[in-house]
């Protein structure tokens, strides 16, 4: 039987649950109207969740409380010009603010500190559009007080104190150089150069944040290396550093951090499916645990600040994502809702992982769907050729992963086989793969979709006639 394209492509019945940094609420978007928006429920009734945004013509996708649990924040752009801005509204739908009510500016949040709740810092691009300038932002009144006149940097990071530390900037060569703030008196900083990283690097080598005190800061980098590794860093000097986690063909990806100190206590490395590297011993039993709770691979959505109760996601490839409250003192899951429960329980096809050599031997990550008519015990071997799509991610910095896919599955339950391939560019593979893809537009980069439905015609998924 097909499946209906709405159910495949429809609003989602709800999104995911952001629990509320006390432990006590949830923010999640479900539709309104047609249209998604956010609700806020008690953690233990979702019966009782209260619509809190009341967007009429575009959904709502990015949304998160603030440190005190007072406002949840939401970003939303007008007409899809994509100059997002930032809003608050308070948990019972009351006294939503433009927190950026400036025209034609593009917000972006730099920072919010559990130590001074009671603002963020935003950047805002309203003196130059191509420079995002830092603003200090009163949460209860809007009032916005700029703190930093952006000379040229971009990814400024702060500290719990709600002060700026570390920036980057674009060099004319395509290197990034990372610069770090020194108090200067009587106000305001000086910034000094801190470390190169050249453009063969840039793409796989970040900062990914400071713990709360301070003193440390975590880095992806892939200098001297092929695969961006996790590594902690003083911040005072920059010079010593200490390999956290690391993997032979795969960029550092996901982190799991504490809510608290803001050290990393997991890290995820996705060559086919994510592998979790734990660094915290003290949640080694609860992604154990995670790993058997449901179907497919999780991930932390958000936690509470006391660190008690987490929100995780779970992505199958026959199944769209299904969300849990994770009690970390009882070590026990409690299901909250799938996102489109109308496709659990249809026979969806399977999505297969497989590994095809480029014509130079370049290892290319793909994902492989079959029509379950052509292939009955799910094995990922067709028991008959059959129409074949090949689906083409964008980028080329992006990447197809494993998991619940509506293209693919639309098209299986059309009869179709779908091959979606990580060609040369591809992101989360190493910087060797990465600038493969240098002026090979519509070079080795399209050779490397060819060789893949070559392969797939060898293996009898699918045929040339």
């Amino acid at each position: 039987d097909l499946i209906p394209r709405a159910v495949v492509f429809g609003n989602p019945e709800r999104g995911a649950p952001e629990v509320s940094p006390d432990g006590k609420w949830l923010a999640f978007a479900a539709p309104a109207d047609g249209v998604m928006n956010v609700f806020v429920a008690p953690i233990d009734d979702l019966a009782k969740a209260v619509q809190v945004t009341f967007d009429k013509a575009r959904p709502i996708r990015q949304y998160y409380w603030s440190a005190d649990s007072a406002y949840v924040l939401y970003e939303q752009d007008a007409g899809g010009d994509e100059n997002f801005h930032i809003f608050r509204v308070g948990k019972d739908g009351q006294g939503a603010l433009d927190l950026t009510d400036r025209p034609k500016v593009a917000a972006q949040l730099v920072a919010m500190s559990h130590r001074h709740p009671d603002r963020i810092l935003v950047g805002m691009n309203d003196r130059d559009p191509s420079l995002h300038d830092v603003y200090e932002v009163e949460l209860a009144t809007g009032k916005a007080t700029k703190i930093f006149e952006n000379p040229g940097y971009i990814n400024p990071i702060a500290d719990e104190d709600l002060h700026l530390r570390f920036a980057q900037q674009f060099e004319p060569d395509g290197s990034i150089q990372f610069v770090v703030a020194r108090p200067a008196k009587p106000t305001g900083v000086t910034w000094e150069k801190r470390e190169l990283v050249p453009s063969d690097d840039q793409l796989t080598t970040q900062l990914l944040g400071l713990e709360t005190d301070g003193k440390r800061y975590y880095l992806a980098d892939s200098r001297d290396r092929d695969t961006g590794a996790l590594f902690v860093v003083d911040a005072a000097t920059g010079t010593k550093r200490t390999l956290l986690a690391q993997h032979a063909r795969a960029d550092v990806g996901g982190v799991i951090t504490h809510p608290k100190t803001g050290a990393v206590r997991a890290a995820a490395f996705t060559v086919a499916r994510p592998e979790w590297k734990v660094l915290d011993k003290t949640i080694a039993k609860d992604l154990a645990a995670l790993a058997k709770l449901d179907e497919g691979d999780f991930r932390v959505v958000s936690m509470s600040y006391d660190d008690k109760t987490w929100t995780v996601a779970y992505a199958g490839d026959r199944r769209p994502a299904r969300f849990w409250r994770w009690d970390r003192k009882r070590q026990r899951g409690t299901f909250l809702y799938a996102a489109r429960p109308a496709l659990e329980g249809l026979p969806l096809a399977r999505m297969h992982p497989v590994e095809i050599p480029a014509r130079d031997g370049l290892p290319l990550v793909s994902y492989l769907s079959l029509p379950p008519s052509a292939d009955p015990d799910g094995d990922g071997t067709p028991t008959t050729a059959v129409p074949m799509v090949l689906l083409v991610h964008g980028g080329p910095w992006a990447r197809d992963g494993w998991g619940y896919n509506p293209l693919h599955q639309l098209l299986a339950n059309r009869g179709y086989a779908v091959l979606s391939v990580n060609y040369r560019g591809s992101t989360g593979f190493g910087k060797k793969f990465l600038n493969a893809a240098d002026r090979q537009w519509g070079k080795a980069m399209h050779d490397d979709l060819l060789d893949a439905v070559a392969w797939a015609v060898d293996h009898k998924v699918t045929t040339t006639s």
